[in-house]
């Protein structure tokens, strides 16, 4: 049912020009009443069951060392950490952040529509999409640089709808700060960055590329991200290492296209995949926001011939969600009135039962027997992944524990031999959990070559004995002039860390000679 609309414009909607409704105080309603929603959401789920997710406490390790990059990741999310660190360091501390990013998300793709010419249903339905979205309700969850993410990209996106509908080049300069904060936030920015610019040139707008201003707004984004880069060449591109590292081992779980599209469709939920595809779908037919639409295939095509993450393309979606909500208001507004709140209805009623699932709602015995009364489990992500329980969940198992056995092993040593005894982490996991808790049991800081960890060494003294986490029993006899083990084991944790704790007397080797032979990136 395409309809023509003079020389520019093809559309499978009647055509209309895209308009910029007024925020009117019903529609500022729906705003504030879906962003509370939101946060009070991940407020009553977020520290209710659960601890510090593993990679949370790594963050936290990099807040207490300040750099301008780290070897797996960009150097916003140890400023994130630091002010989480700063409010205290709690976990409610820590989650408070991701949560606002989440808040932020929900009130940006609602003025994505407004945007894109939709009224005030298009804005409901657009917001209760991205607040009830399985894959937005995880990722905003934990403290990541994921939970941030789409705010730069959608922040790009949002400058973008403004060039194409107003025709202001200048407008490219705030394309360019936001994306070079995107690129200290995350490095797959670039990614992002190069499905527009390839978007523009599949396009007739590829004439903005003889405008100075995006050329400026070029400059500015690479001006924000040179202080990583600096970081990254003095430091050799370990980020560079570490990925193909992480390919070399397998360490991912790698899908086919089709196999790609129908996790994107789960984590999306399929009730919510009319809505997206319909916006992509117009987003590619429509002449002006063709762009966004080609932006988002050749990201995609991009991330699935990389073998990535599902949750790599998540940060896209939200203008997805925009465009399909401008379509279904306008398709419905030929329709029955009673029409529009049965939309709404089907979407809050199928996706509600997936809330569980992806927040910290329920303790792991009710997570699990939930999944099994609905018949549905998070997929793996990694091939290692070893538990009961989905990775997001089991890496927030297991670390006050493990830091109580091993202060338990320290603190019944002799004063003289306390002072002559450290403590080696297999992880970052392990490290972060020593460091975080440790302090109040009397521990010693804790070392690890694991990721930049590597960096923070080596200690400052050889020890004569040492507290070893995730070592073999093979390692241990061939460091160890004696040794004892202690066992250790969590139920709902990562299987990797149900291993003894050795105490490892009288160490056959100079901890800081050997610390720069070899690193564990990956």
């Amino acid at each position: 049912m395409a309809v023509a609309s003079g020389a520019q414009s093809t559309s499978y909607l009647p055509s209309q020009e895209p308009r910029r409704p007024g925020l009117s105080p019903l529609a500022a309603g729906i705003l504030i009443g879906l962003c509370a929603a939101k946060l009070l959401l991940h407020l009553f789920t977020s520290v209710l069951h659960y601890g510090y997710f593993r990679d949370e406490l790594y963050y936290m390790d990099m807040a207490r060392h300040l750099d301008w990059g780290y070897v797996d990741a960009a150097p916003l999310i140890a400023v994130y950490s630091k002010v989480a660190l700063l409010m205290g360091g709690s976990l409610a501390a820590l989650r408070i952040l991701p949560a606002l990013a989440g808040v932020a998300l929900v009130a940006l793709t609602i003025l994505i529509t407004r945007e894109l010419g939709g009224r005030r249903y298009a804005q409901l339905l657009a917001g209760v999409a991205i607040l009830l979205c399985p894959a937005f309700l995880l990722v905003d969850s934990l403290l990541t640089m994921n939970a941030f993410e789409p705010l730069f990209w959608m922040g790009c996106v949002w400058v973008v709808i403004h060039i194409l509908r107003t025709g202001d080049s200048r407008l490219w300069l705030w394309f360019g700060l936001l994306s070079g904060l995107g690129l200290e936030n995350k490095h797959s920015t670039l990614s992002f960055g190069f499905a527009v610019a390839v978007a523009l040139l599949l396009t007739h707008h590829r004439s903005e590329f003889r405008s100075r201003w995006i050329w400026i707004a070029g400059a500015i984004a690479l001006a924000l991200f040179l202080p990583n880069l600096i970081w990254q060449v003095r430091h050799h591109f370990p980020t560079i290492e570490d990925l193909a590292n992480v390919q070399r081992e397998h360490k991912n779980i790698v899908l086919g296209p089709l196999a790609f599209v129908k996790e994107q469709i789960l984590d999306m939920h399929p009730i919510l995949l009319p809505v997206w595809l319909s916006g992509l779908l117009w987003f590619l037919r429509d002449r002006r926001w063709r762009v966004l639409g080609l932006t988002f295939v050749v990201f995609f095509v991009l991330m699935e011939v990389a073998h990535a993450k599902n949750y790599y393309v998540f940060p896209i979606y939200p203008m997805l969600f925009a465009g399909g909500a401008v379509v279904i208001e306008r398709w419905l507004a030929r329709r029955a009135a009673w029409t529009r709140a049965a939309v709404i209805a089907v979407i809050v009623l199928t996706t509600f039962p997936a809330v569980p699932l992806v927040t910290w709602m329920l303790p792991p015995e009710r997570l699990l027997a939930y999944q099994d009364a609905i018949g549905i489990r998070l997929s793996k992500t990694e091939v290692g992944h070893e538990s009961r329980l989905p990775q997001s969940i089991a890496d927030q198992f297991g670390w006050p524990e493990m830091v109580g056995e091993v202060a338990e092993i320290y603190n019944a040593l002799p004063p003289e031999e306390r002072t002559q005894t450290g403590i080696w982490a297999g992880n970052y996991g392990e490290a972060g959990a020593i460091n975080q808790f440790g302090p109040a049991f009397g521990l010693p800081r804790a070392w690890s070559r694991h990721q930049n960890h590597w960096y923070w060494g080596p200690p400052p003294q050889v020890y004569k004995n040492l507290i070893v986490i995730q070592w073999s029993l093979e390692d241990v006899r061939d460091n160890c002039g004696s040794f004892q083990a202690f066992e250790h084991f969590q139920r709902f944790g990562m299987g990797e860390e149900n291993a003894p704790i050795y105490l490892c007397r009288g160490v056959t080797f100079d901890i800081q000679q050997i610390w720069w032979h070899s690193h564990h990136w990956n």
